[in-house]
């Protein structure tokens, strides 16, 4: 039945078995299909049901459905006539969240958390001035995602407009990345229990005449035992006091439940939450047997046992998360903070460890960053893992809130750089320039896993500044041994007649050794070095640049702002007119695509570093 599904209204003539048989083929489809790609299974699995009924009740595109966060929309995908799944995140094929450039029903690439009920805010009063009172919003979150501030401030503007027509739906699967955390969570958790209200309440409209019948006292006393049974059994004041109709819990595996519900809630008119219970992995067995969390995201594994057909090795990941414990061990005012990513980021194990020392604060970076200077201030170090791309939302915090007061706190940036799957909106490409603008701050850019054991260490000992340590995405290379130490520097190569400073960041150390050895065989010598601590840039830097007769650097971050810049300067300022030329990843948005096909493209490889070595020297 999925091959005749072109389009969302091609859903309008089945029936309820058709439906089921229907939701039965995407959650086959999205087994055999993700398990060879990878990608973001168990979410998918949750919303087969929520999201087919989201296409029946509405109509997109002429009604706008904004999905937050985005690795849920693979249904969606399915419904609206993408059935090539071959080459799910790879460079042609389909991208892994919502984009443009796919279909007009997707509205939101960004596939950071909690900002499709701003969305939902702007998209509304724009239909509103527009006079286009016939088109309907539709932000489907995750309570993961409702965890971020952000998502709060859209609803305490939402709530705002009775007459504006947006439809929240929260897909409540009790977990973002791993389990939902914090006080909105416990809040869901206790609506989940009263299944019962809605028809308790649709017992007392029937009952209770709009007039009374019967004596006064009577009537009076039965509209309190109605208004005492909704405060005990139905405690979802906190939505409606804010001035939000709520429906709900409702079985979000039901299709004729969820149906009814979005129903009632597009004819309701004004800004309405649909609190939709659904079960993560839901007809995967090995998603609903074992640890839902394993599903969340998948490499290319063996549907049948879950496993990989490859052992990936140890990740950069995992090199953190084993140090993070012994360090632990050693400092016990060392605490862990992470945003919603406690075993993404490789902090589940020091949590395990030191369980009254570990924080996972829920999709709220800003608050991370702010707690984390608190910590410090009352005499902890804190340590806030969270992956690159997410410290952009929380910029603010480190400038004001850590910097200028001094704050002892080290942020750990997993997946630094390009991490090319998850496309433009996850690489990690901008921290380096950003946070090079914030006085102070000291960021270390390990080129193997032995430096990111020792720089780790070294961050964990300033106490009167934030520090950064940040690292690539997946296996983490081969052990670069150092030649010699200059200052904070290593060198990582060292003739004794060199022509070109080769300065790397971080992994690129692997590339400026590659293209020296291209250059070597040409007649051309050049040094390598690595500055470890990419900022401040060592003084010593700039006298090793004083023998050579032309520089290039390579980072894996953007190439305005960064490293490079930064070399540039230190060099200008030291009144050396060295040709010099940087590289990096270009002022743009990256398609998805694998990290390697990625470097390649944009000239981060041993070929064009020797390329750009050449021409600095020309």
């Amino acid at each position: 039945m999925l091959d005749t599904v072109h389009g969302p209204r091609d859903l309008d003539r089945f029936n309820r078995a058709q439906l089921d048989r229907l939701a039965g083929e995407i959650r086959e489809f999205l087994i055999e299909n993700v398990t060879r790609t990878g990608g973001h299974l168990g979410p998918n699995l949750g919303v087969v049901e929520l999201t087919i009924a989201l296409h029946r009740v509405f109509d997109s595109p002429r009604d706008t459905i904004v999905f937050d966060t985005g690795h849920q929309s693979y249904v969606h995908k399915l419904l609206t006539g993408r059935h090539d799944f071959a080459m799910l995140r790879q460079e042609g094929g389909l991208s892994g969240y919502p984009n443009r450039r796919e279909s007009e029903h997707d509205v939101v690439e960004n596939s950071h958390a909690s900002t499709a009920l701003s969305y939902a805010d702007g998209i509304a009063k724009a239909y509103q001035v527009r006079g286009q009172s016939d088109r309907r919003v539709v932000g489907v979150i995750g309570d993961g995602a409702l965890t971020g501030g952000m998502a709060w401030e859209a609803l305490n503007n939402l709530a705002c407009a009775k007459d504006r027509p947006v439809v929240i739906v929260v897909n409540d699967n009790e977990r973002s990345y791993s389990p939902t955390i914090g006080g909105l969570a416990d809040h869901l958790a206790t609506l989940r229990m009263t299944q019962g209200y809605e028809k308790f309440l649709s017992w007392g409209k029937r009952t209770l005449p709009k007039a009374p019948v019967f004596g006064g006292a009577i009537y009076e006393t039965l509209h309190g035992m109605k208004k005492g049974i909704k405060d005990i059994v139905a405690p979802q004041g906190m939505f409606e006091d804010l001035g939000l109709k709520y429906i709900g819990p409702i079985d979000g595996h039901d299709l004729d439940e969820i149906e009814s519900a979005l129903r009632r809630a597009k004819g309701f008119g004004g800004p309405v939450i649909v609190h939709c219970i659904t079960r993560k992995g839901e007809g995967y067995r090995l998603a609903r047997e074992n640890d839902q969390d394993q599903f969340h995201q998948v490499g290319v594994i063996n549907p049948e046992t879950g496993l990989p057909y490859q052992a990936q090795g140890t990740t950069w990941t995992d090199v953190f998360a084993d140090e993070m414990v012994k360090i632990g061990n050693d400092r016990p005012d060392v605490v862990g903070i992470t945003a919603a990513m406690l075993h993404s980021v490789g902090l589940h194990k020091f949590g395990k460890a030191y369980p009254d020392r570990i924080y996972d604060v829920g999709i709220a970076e800003q608050h991370a960053v702010t707690s984390a200077a608190g910590l410090a201030f009352g005499g902890l170090h804190p340590v806030v893992a969270v992956y690159a791309t997410f410290l952009n939302r929380a910029f603010d915090q480190v400038l004001m809130d850590c910097a200028l007061h001094r704050a002892g706190v080290t942020f750990v940036l997993d997946r630094a750089g390009v991490t090319g799957d998850d496309g433009a909106s996850h690489n990690g490409m901008w921290d380096m320039s950003i946070l090079q603008v914030v006085p102070g701050l000291r960021i270390a850019a390990p080129r193997d896993p032995g430096q990111v054991r020792t720089q780790l260490r070294e961050a964990v000992e300033v106490s009167d500044a934030p520090t950064v340590l940040r690292f690539s995405k997946g296996a983490a290379g081969p052990e670069i041994e150092a030649v010699d130490r200059l200052g904070v520097m290593d060198l990582l190569r060292a003739p004794e007649n060199p022509d070109v400073l080769i300065v790397t960041a971080g992994p690129m150390a692997a590339q400026g050794l590659a293209a020296a050895e291209i250059l070597a065989a040409e007649g051309v010598e050049a040094s390598v070095v690595d500055p470890r601590w990419v900022k401040p840039l060592d003084p010593a830097l700039v006298e090793l640049a004083r023998g050579h007769r032309a520089v290039v650097t390579v980072e894996d971050n953007s190439r305005v702002g960064g490293v490079g810049a930064a070399v540039t300067q230190a060099l200008q300022d030291a009144g050396l007119a060295l040709p010099v030329r940087v590289l990096g990843i270009p002022q743009q948005f990256l398609n998805h695509a694998k990290r390697p096909v990625i470097l390649e493209r944009i000239g981060l490889t041993a070929e064009g570093v020797a390329a750009a070595s050449r021409a600095a020297l020309s």
